[in-house]
């Protein structure tokens, strides 16, 4: 074992599938990469929403109750299936029955929904199969992470990724999840007080009645933008995570922020200069496994990075094109043909994230990339996987996110100046994969893509009118002749 808790990396896959946006990474894409041999990852970002929408348009193939019925604790599984499921479909009219949103204090249905959404995932992942699957997290979403790796880990995930911050106590969390004890995560909340502190908890027992045996723990894989990232968790056993993804500023999602004074170019986007270049030498003397994420989409590429001590890289895009992903159909094969046209723009957009970090949109007319959709979508935030928490004036805990209303956010203390090109990434997210929200008024939430910017591997992989699939794009970067 190692200090962490999990066991020793024999054999580290040399391809890791990037756990991507909501749902483009889901658990068809990440079973048919982990039937390769290679890591499959599915991304567990709002399961919760996902799976209860799922429910609500009746589970047609029956995949979830399938899963459900697998769940160790059978009362806890038909509590969410009798809250959300709708046999007959939801009618095209009418709104998807609410979520509850995450906060310090959660409540007992919202943390099982929560669980039990994450079991379902993984749980298809990996059914059928004995190759590796991971879940990805952000740390930035720490009101959501026990709940959601819990889950994860009932299903017996084999690793888990997080990014989006340091994640400094999950090597921890997972150790006590692993035996069903209590456990708690520090919140960061903005403005808090010297010396006052915030968590959010999670009581397994409690939650579930009865609890199976131990878990196995999985990995963490840490992605980081840099050496010194790397360094700083690997210096601390408590902190020290089994590996690192290293992930350079083309990959797609949010990137981290280029070092020094924030520059743009003509487009508006981020400019990064030598400071943001990984050092890989730094990084490989720390003895940990590690592999480059960010336009690694080729086996020269995967043949460059392992040259330079990398288990092997993380793809990203290549597999949110191909047929396994949870893209909309129609979506997919639009991007497609734009690309083979030359005519697909992906930007890296410095305000578009609520996060305040850079964020990668593809220019899509009818997406909320489009200026004119943009400005015609009422500002709601009735997800709130981002907002984030700030102490009120009277030292309770309140929520904002620069993308709800504006004259909500300048109340709760933020400036006007941070909503300006502020999108929803959750509502949008969550419109790409088909499930978007359908307002009263009969508004429905338009989509929001997010891809990587190096698109130079489509004409390698795919043919013109050729589709492609998740093994397709395993062989090609291990340099396999395609059938």
């Amino acid at each position: 074992m190692s200090a962490a808790g999990a066991p020793a990396m024999v054999d580290p896959p040399v391809v890791i599938q990037g756990g991507m946006g909501v749902g483009i990474s889901g658990w068809r894409l990440a079973r048919a990469v982990a039937r390769t041999g290679q890591l499959g990852v599915v991304s567990g970002v709002a399961l919760d929403v996902l799976l209860a929408r799922r429910l609500q348009h009746g589970d047609d193939d029956g995949h979830i109750r399938r899963a459900l019925a697998h769940f160790p604790v059978p009362a806890v599984a038909q509590r969410v299936l009798d809250r959300y499921f709708m046999p007959d479909g939801i009618p095209d009219d009418q709104p998807f029955r609410p979520v509850p949103r995450i906060g310090l204090r959660n409540r007992r249905h919202q943390e099982e929904l929560a669980v039990v959404a994450n079991f379902v995932e993984v749980f298809l992942a990996k059914e059928g199969h004995d190759g590796p699957v991971g879940v990805n997290y952000l740390e930035k979403m720490q009101l959501a992470t026990p709940a959601a790796m819990y889950g994860a880990m009932l299903a017996g995930v084999d690793y888990v990724l997080m990014g989006a911050g340091l994640p400094t106590e999950i090597p921890q969390l997972l150790d006590t999840l692993s035996v069903h004890a209590p456990a708690r995560l520090s919140v960061t909340v903005h403005g808090a007080a010297p010396g006052e502190t915030h968590h959010v908890a999670l009581d397994p027992p409690d939650l579930l009645g009865e609890v199976p045996g131990v878990l196995r723990r999985p990995r963490l894989l840490a992605i980081v933008s840099s050496a010194t990232l790397a360094i700083y968790l690997a210096r601390d056993p408590a902190t020290r995570p089994e590996g690192f993804v290293l992930e350079g500023p083309v990959a797609g999602g949010h990137s981290a922020r280029p070092r020094g004074p924030l520059t743009l170019n003509a487009d508006g986007e981020p400019v990064y200069g030598p400071r943001d270049r990984l050092d890989l030498e730094k990084v490989a003397k720390l003895g940990l496994p590690f592999w480059l994420a960010g336009g690694q989409t080729g086996p020269e590429r995967l043949a460059e990075a392992r040259a330079a001590g990398a288990a092997g890289v993380q793809v990203g895009t290549a597999f949110a094109l191909c047929r396994e992903s949870g893209l909309d159909p129609v979506l997919r094969l639009r991007m497609l043909r734009d690309a083979a046209h030359d005519a697909l723009v992906v930007r890296n957009d410095a305000r578009a994230s609520p996060t305040g970090f850079p964020f990668k949109l593809v220019h899509l007319s009818g997406t909320v990339a489009d200026a004119d959709v943009y400005a015609d979508r009422p500002r709601n935030c009735d997800l709130g996987y981002l907002r984030t928490p700030y102490r009120r004036a009277n030292g309770a805990v309140g929520y904002r996110c620069p993308a709800e209303p504006v004259d909500q956010y300048v109340r709760k203390g933020g400036s006007v100046e941070e909503t300006t090109g502020s999108h929803c990434l959750c509502n949008g997210l969550v419109a790409t994969i088909g499930l978007g929200q359908r307002r009263p008024d009969g508004y429905t939430e338009p989509q929001l893509v997010t891809l990587g910017q190096d698109l130079a591997f489509l004409t390698q992989l795919t043919r013109p009118g050729d589709d492609y699939s998740a093994a397709d794009v395993v062989a090609y970067l291990l340099g396999e002749v395609r059938c």
